[in-house]
């Protein structure tokens, strides 16, 4: 087992143990997944990515350190040939529920049925739970999380794009089971969302409103993300963060 790692990463390698790591998928790949798992003992690594942009990013950034057996993949879960007949030893699908929806629309539904011939030993499964609701909390700090999504969300749909759709933990376990996966460990891991979350959610805005065509819609929702943004930073300066939700990680086996 490598040194611990804090955080939901360190939780997976305690749930490890001692068990090989063997051949390795990163479904859903990002830049901090993909650091971890080059840190494992792996036989052999490939990771996942649906943007063009992100793979060339990740490719170069592990120019150095991939070895021969190592790939960085392009993909779309919905197409069938993807990794087609390949198996591994362990699967880590990080947030890539909520971020398929970007990519593959409505796929949600079989991504475990998908991932499941893929995978012979160890599945983990990273996600967070939804804090974009209907109805909004009742609790300020939620409440202005909730609020900060919302406007995220409404631009990111203005601008033509689609939002992630992130599911809660038990729709997630109905699904592996329906998938033929077997459940072996289930643990929330609760948020708290500082000044880099909602710096970065408002600044993620900007490039989306400068699309829209209607200008004075455009100059108002400008007008309310820096209000949330000032808003949100008060309540952060007085709370010390905005607590709101959960991330899980579920750990599973092929039945």
């Amino acid at each position: 087992m490598t040194s611990p790692t804090p955080g939901l990463f360190g939780h997976i390698q305690r749930l490890h143990g001692d068990r090989p790591w063997g051949t390795m998928l990163d479904a859903g790949t990002g830049a901090g997944s993909l650091r971890w798992m080059t840190t494992l003992a792996t036989e052999r690594w490939t990771a996942v990515t649906g943007a063009a942009g992100h793979a060339r990013q990740l490719r170069e950034q592990t120019r150095a350190t991939r070895r021969p057996g190592d790939r960085i993949l392009l993909g779309d879960w919905a197409d069938p040939g993807l990794l087609a007949g390949e198996r591994y030893d362990t699967v880590l699908a990080d947030y890539l529920l909520g971020a398929i929806d970007g990519f593959a629309p409505y796929f949600q539904e079989s991504l475990f049925a998908r991932l499941r011939p893929l995978t012979t030993g160890r599945l983990y499964v990273v996600g967070l739970e939804p804090y974009v609701t209907a109805t909004p909390p009742g609790d300020p700090a939620a409440r202005m999380v909730w609020r900060i999504g919302r406007l995220r969300d409404a631009c990111l749909l203005l601008a033509g794009e689609r939002p992630y759709r992130e599911y809660p933990a038990d729709w997630v376990k109905r699904a592996l089971d329906r998938a033929g996966f077997r459940l072996l460990s289930e643990e929330h891991f609760p948020i708290r969302y500082g000044t880099r979350f909602v710096e970065s959610q408002i600044a993620m805005l900007s490039p989306r409103l400068a699309r829209l065509a209607d200008r004075t819609l455009a100059s108002a929702l400008a007008g309310q993300a820096a209000t949330l943004r000032d808003e949100a930073l008060a309540l952060i300066e007085t709370q010390g963060a905005l607590a709101c939700g959960s991330d899980y990680v579920l750990a599973a086996e092929p039945v």
